[in-house]
């Protein structure tokens, strides 16, 4: 039995309006609150809001990572095809590697609810040791997303991006995330199993 590392993670919401102040942003509760009920790790949160500017994004990302130590960074907003939506190019200028999948994962899900998530162009990379990934601007499209879609009786129709999210980061090199099956089960091969939670945590 065992204690779950603590993690940091890097949370950034992009977005020119709320940045400036003319409306309240809710990227930022929205992807602090999904991550605190999806792990039992202890999350030490390090949040940025920032404009829709290519190299104010690519800045902010290699900060985080190199400097801050996020293991995981997650970015909502930025990623249609309006001209000042950039947050795809910010990302691949500080990536190491591409993660085709979770992009056209998360497109999968959207599809489900509007024809127009075609349009997005959200990205996976990986720089370093962290997993970077750009998710969509709505607070009820970020929790589709990361957990999925289920029916009515809680069977899963399309897995969420994060089922794949703790052992990619194994993968990587980074702490090991504990993640809560009733939110979002992890997936990884029985011979990367590490042993059960000492005692159930409750959510950061």
């Amino acid at each position: 039995m065992t204690q779950p590392e603590a993690v940091t993670i890097g949370i950034v919401s992009i977005s020119d309006r709320a940045s400036s102040g003319q409306y309240e942003d809710k990227g930022l509760p929205a992807l602090k609150n999904w991550l605190g009920s999806a792990l039992h790790n202890p999350i030490t949160f390090v949040e940025r809001l920032i404009a829709d500017e290519q190299a104010l994004i690519s800045d902010t990302l290699r900060a985080l990572v190199d400097e801050q130590g996020c293991s995981l960074v997650l970015t909502t907003g930025g990623t249609g095809p309006a001209l000042r939506d950039v947050t795809p190019e910010a990302t691949l200028a500080v990536a190491d590697k591409e993660l085709p999948g979770f992009g056209e994962q998360m497109r999968q899900i959207s599809l489900r609810f509007v024809p127009t998530a075609i349009l997005s162009r959200q990205v996976a990379v990986v720089r370093g040791q962290s997993l970077i990934i750009n998710l969509p601007g709505q607070p009820k499209a970020i929790a589709e997303t990361l957990e999925g879609l289920k029916d009515a009786e809680g069977r899963s129709l399309v897995p969420g991006i994060f089922a794949a999210v703790p052992y990619c980061i194994d993968l990587i090199g980074g702490p090991y995330l504990y993640s809560r099956d009733e939110v979002s089960p992890a997936f990884r091969p029985k011979n990367a199993q590490r042993p059960l939670l000492s005692a159930p945590t409750s959510a950061s």
